[in-house]
């Protein structure tokens, strides 16, 4: 799916899907730094046609979406709020991963009536970035993908176990790290590690919650998931065991199960 938000084309993907029932209670994925739709390869279609109106956006300036990235996360959920508009979509449940928690943080406390639900995988009260990892984002890509793959895949992950046969989990991830446009990963870390206000929007977010984090996570460690859901009401955390930050992959049958669950 393409359309035209402030005069730039945004792309989602819809789980192969050409045109989403309207009818349908809508659901969007929001990508983490430097990553796109595709981050989401195992759950679009699965979402998509067990009764939601599925929506996995690329942010300005990702995948093939138009557009240079956005410097803060409050931009980004602005941003948000422009493509629903644009998509006609009144309300939806956000499911975001790692940076694309904040996004659904901030739509749900600032724009309470266009969503019905939230889902957190992969967050924490903040996301801090070291400055060796924003500068070599910003002038050697490989070399941050590979220590950002790294350290986002539990142990297991390292050694295989890809759910599709013949694939690989890190190189999978690191290959998606790598495509994204020069500056995109740089300026999605800037955006992270500058975000402040994670735990006042959990307070503020009245809509049924979930938190997913995984017991093997390095990046958003489960605890630290646990304590911003307790900012939370009306919120499930669900810990998924073995399982790193790339949950979407190292453990996608227990996601999409979750997930449904969740929105239902």
């Amino acid at each position: 799916m393409i359309i035209s938000v402030n005069g730039q084309l945004a792309h989602a993907a819809t789980g192969g899907i050409a045109e989403p029932d309207p009818s349908l209670p809508a659901v969007i994925l929001i990508h983490g730094a430097g990553m796109d739709s595709s981050a989401w390869f195992l759950q679009t279609r699965y979402l998509a046609y067990r009764g939601f109106r599925l929506f996995a956006v690329d942010l300005p300036g990702h995948g093939t979406s138009e557009g240079t990235t956005i410097a803060t996360v409050e931009e980004m959920a602005q941003w948000l709020g422009q493509f629903m508009e644009a998509a006609e979509i009144d309300s939806a449940h956000l499911v975001g991963h790692s940076m694309g928690t904040f996004i659904a943080l901030e739509m749900a406390a600032l724009q309470p009536e266009k969503v019905d639900s939230i889902v957190l995988m992969g967050t924490a009260p903040a996301m801090p970035v070291h400055p060796q990892l924003i500068s070599d984002a910003e002038a050697n890509l490989p070399a941050a993908a590979a220590l950002m793959t790294a350290w986002s895949h539990a142990k297991p992950a390292h050694v295989g176990l890809h759910p599709t046969p013949g694939l690989w989990m890190l190189g999978g991830a690191q290959a998606l790290v790598e495509r994204s446009r020069p500056g995109v990963l740089a300026s999605d870390f800037r955006a992270c590690a500058a975000y402040e206000n994670a735990t006042k929007a959990a307070s503020a977010v009245t809509a049924k919650s979930t938190v997913i984090v995984g017991s093997g996570d390095k990046m958003t460690p489960a605890k630290k998931g646990q304590e911003l859901a307790k900012c939370l009401s009306h919120c499930t955390v669900i810990t998924l065991a073995d399982t790193g930050h790339m949950m979407m992959v190292e453990s996608p049958k227990q996601v999409k199960q979750t997930l449904l669950a969740a929105l239902a």
